[in-house]
């Protein structure tokens, strides 16, 4: 089986499995929103203020990315997947392209519920902001996905595995996850998007770290 066959088949069987259950983007959803409330809630002195809202946004996607993360390589872990998955005559790295898009899908869509209602609270007006808003957020959600999925699969069989991933992954995320709101805020704030071509730049950067380290590395994580 080809690179690309075999990255389709990992991310379709992620995607037909969460359209039955719903179980990642309905509990990491569910979580990003209730993170953005209370973020909202804290700032009730500055609800009206845009420059609150990137760290809201962004603050609630990286916790429900984490859920999500967590969630999806727990189901391989489940009945010996994971196991029959590394047997199988996949390539090492379609395993982790494949499942690294489920992961940025199912971030993605949480995105989707999380910012409207972050943009209600703090008065962003999405039909300005929000085609800029849209690339900033899929450029940093790559480089989440990428790295959640290379160091999901180190947790997997670990017991203290939640743990574990929080700790390793936000660390590794700062650069990225500081880029993008520093990105955002500019966006909010009237910047175009030729104006935060820099900050772009960086997480792009960072992106082909993280996919490229995540091809090289996860043959060698995986292996017992």
């Amino acid at each position: 089986m080809s690179f690309i066959s075999g990255a389709a088949v990992v991310c379709a069987k992620d995607l037909r499995i969460e359209m039955r259950t719903r179980e990642v983007v309905t509990t990491a959803g569910f979580f990003g929103v209730l993170v953005a409330l209370m973020a909202a809630l804290s700032y009730a002195g500055a609800a009206s203020d845009v420059r609150v809202a990137p760290g809201t946004i962004w603050l609630a996607v990286a916790f429900a990315s984490v859920m999500a993360i967590g969630r999806t390589w727990q189901r391989e872990r489940e009945d010996s997947s994971f196991i029959s998955l590394l047997v199988s005559p996949l390539p090492r790295g379609a395993i982790f392209v494949g499942k690294a898009i489920g992961v940025l899908v199912f971030v993605l869509a949480v995105e989707v519920v999380v910012v409207p209602i972050v943009a209600l609270v703090f008065h962003v007006d999405l039909a300005l902001v929000g085609p800029s808003l849209a690339l900033i957020l899929f450029l940093g959600t790559i480089g989440v996905a990428a790295t959640g999925t290379l160091f999901g699969a180190m947790t997997v069989r670990t017991r203290a595995r939640d743990l574990l991933l929080a700790t390793v992954l936000f660390p590794l995320l700062s650069p990225t996850l500081l880029c993008s709101v520093s990105a955002t805020r500019e966006v909010f704030m009237g910047a175009t998007i030729a104006e935060v071509r820099d900050w772009l730049v960086i997480i792009v950067t960072f992106d082909i770290i993280f996919v490229a380290g995540g091809l090289g590395l996860f043959g060698a994580l995986v292996e017992d």
